[in-house]
């Protein structure tokens, strides 16, 4: 029993002396440790004041520093370093080469382009470009730093804003759809004479306006893309049914005669009546028919905008005349009707005239006759030549009377009846003289060809400021003519004849002066004009010749030949150009003044 005691009081020795050791080991661990710990926090207070000081002395420097920071990128473009001028230089640089690139669209087989330019794509880069260089250089210096870092590292890319002008997207997506390979076709009505013609449509594909504009946005955006053309999306689409009720209701007109009041004074223009049986058209429509004809019931009104009396236009707003030559009957014809279409025609407020509308087709059917025409860099015969005349005197007069144009081009060559830059050339379907009536009140024309003088004068109702206009053109420099020979079987060898006389063409710029009780208001260019050089051409005679060819030969200038030079040509300067290649110009100096004046004579 004593002998188990004292094994028992041994263990208890052992153990307690076991635990003194350990607590003494932990005491020293603690003591270790905590040495330990307080070097880290040490070291770590250390450095951390070392980069707080670093830090501090690196955001001052970069306040100070007002060029864009290290790592700083505009879309993905290294803009370190750069000032704000020479960031915006390279950035404007890049995005200028991406407004002018085309954006080429394609589905299967089809392809057409878009222009940025028209689709009005605008980059905010002057936001983009103050965003980089204020990186580092804001009232706070660990924002400062922590930006400065993240640009160092990479992750600063800054992103340019973009917008288009949607409205203008659609529409040109809207023509993409019409054109695209098996387009969907929607109904659709004309009125041809007194009948409705009515197309049924046909089932196709449609683009999607939405989608498409998104991919447009991101290929405008990306400017890395090496994308090279857009797929153009497209839904399966099926045609609205025929609405002959609406139909009708847009068709539908009540008959109504001009009039006018005198307070405030407006001109009211007549209307034709128009209208067809809505249930005889359904039963028509029953039909499986790929066009309908409805039969329309017209009631023409008793008075006309034309019949109007001089009353509702009592003040002669302007006049201009250009002489030609009376002989030349088939011409004068064509003077006639060109005359007599635009006469008496009232063009409305804010309403736009156009001179191949109210014309119309130049054909023999139509009374036209054949005369001089400017076609290919020749004077030849044409249907309606001489018209341009009309159109060029209407044009003096319309500037005259203070109204905008709308669309002019000058001739391909100087014309003899009005001065260089004061013409006005028409071609049927392609080239049209359209002015719009920006007066308070309707004007009405009146136009005539008579005894050599054609005159077009323009009536209305005076405004408070009527402006007296002068014109003065100069000219910009002078194309030389060329001299073409041409082999001609029908002349003696060694004999020559002229077949066209060369004349120099011209660049001109036209300028319009306007003045307000003798005092000059403005001053600008109304166009500029380019008028090509006409080529002499000279017949060169082979008839007798062992050998016969027909060569040309181009020369700057007049020629000498060895034997006198027969002078056949026409000198009579045509009005009427088939093919126009000019834009709208102007012309020698000269002043029509508030009531016009005559022109140079047709030679």
């Amino acid at each position: 029993m004593e002998k188990s005691n004292l094994k028992t009081r041994e263990i208890e020795k052992n153990e307690k002396i076991t635990e003194e050791n350990q607590k003494e080991e932990s005491v020293k661990k603690t003591v270790k440790n905590t040495k330990k710990n307080v070097l880290i926090a040490s070291a770590v207070i250390l450095i951390i004041l070392v980069l707080l000081a670093l830090s501090v002395v690196f955001a001052i420097m970069n306040i100070n520093n007002n060029n864009i920071v290290k790592g700083v990128k505009i879309e993905g473009i290294d803009v370190s370093g750069l000032s704000r001028e020479d960031a915006k230089s390279k950035i404007e640089s890049i995005y200028q080469d991406k407004k002018e690139k085309e954006i080429t669209l394609k589905y299967n087989d089809y392809e057409t382009t878009l222009s940025p330019q028209l689709l009005e794509v605008n980059y905010d880069i002057d936001k983009g470009i103050e965003e980089a260089v204020s990186i580092g250089k804001s009232d706070n210096i660990f924002i400062n730093n922590f930006n400065i870092v993240k640009a160092m590292l990479g992750k600063n890319n800054i992103k340019i804003d973009m917008t288009i002008n949607e409205d203008v997207a659609k529409q040109n997506i809207e023509e993409i759809s019409a054109n695209i390979p098996g387009a969907v076709t929607e109904p659709s009505y004309y009125i041809e004479n007194d009948k409705l013609i009515i197309t049924k449509g046909k089932e196709g594909i449609k683009v999607d306006n939405d989608k498409l504009i998104e991919k447009i946005k991101e290929q405008l955006k990306d400017i890395n893309t090496a994308q090279e053309y857009i797929e153009i999306p497209v839904t399966e689409k099926k045609p609205e049914e025929i609405d002959i009720d609406k139909i009708h209701e847009e068709v539908y007109k009540e008959v109504q005669d001009a009039y006018y009041t005198k307070d405030p004074f407006t001109i009211h223009p007549e209307v034709e009546g128009v209208d067809f049986n809505v249930e005889e058209a359904k039963e028509q429509l029953k039909e499986d028919k790929e066009q309908y004809e409805i039969q329309l019931t017209i009631t023409k009104p008793k008075v006309t905008t034309a019949q109007i009396g001089s009353e509702a236009f009592p003040d002669l707003l302007a006049t201009y005349s250009t002489r030609y030559d009376g002989g030349d009957r088939d011409r004068t014809t064509n003077l006639r009707i060109a005359c007599q279409k635009i006469n008496e025609k009232v063009v409305l407020p804010g309403e736009t005239f156009s001179y191949n509308q109210t014309l119309g087709v130049r054909s023999t059917a139509t009374g036209y006759k054949n005369a001089k025409v400017y076609e290919n860099g020749e004077v030849v015969d044409g249907i309606g030549g001489g018209i341009c005349q009309i159109s060029s005197t209407l044009y003096n007069s319309v500037l005259t009377a203070n109204l905008d144009i709308v669309e002019r081009k000058n001739h391909q060559f100087v014309t003899s009846y009005t001065p260089a830059g004061r013409d006005a050339t028409v071609v049927y379907g392609m080239t049209d003289f359209k002015f719009k009536n920006t007066r308070k009140y309707a004007i009405k024309i009146k136009a005539s060809a008579s005894n050599g003088v054609a005159t077009v004068s323009i009536y209305g109702i005076k405004e408070e400021n009527e402006y007296t206009v002068s014109f003065s053109t100069r000219t910009v420099s002078t194309i030389p003519f060329t001299v073409k020979y041409v082999d001609d079987n029908t002349l003696a060898v060694g004999t020559e004849k002229v077949k066209q006389k060369g004349a120099n063409g011209i660049i001109t710029e036209t300028y319009i002066t306007k003045s307000l009780n003798g005092k000059v208001v403005s001053t600008k260019l109304l166009s500029k004009d380019t008028y090509n050089a006409m080529q002499r051409i000279i017949l060169r005679g082979t008839k007798g010749a062992a050998t016969s060819s027909s060569t040309d030969n181009n020369q700057t200038g007049t020629t000498t030949p060895s034997t006198p030079v027969q002078d056949n040509s026409n000198s009579q300067q045509p009005s009427d150009s088939s093919n126009n290649q000019q834009q709208p110009s102007n012309n020698n100096s000269e002043n029509t003044g508030s009531t016009g004046e005559t022109n140079n004579t047709n030679t």
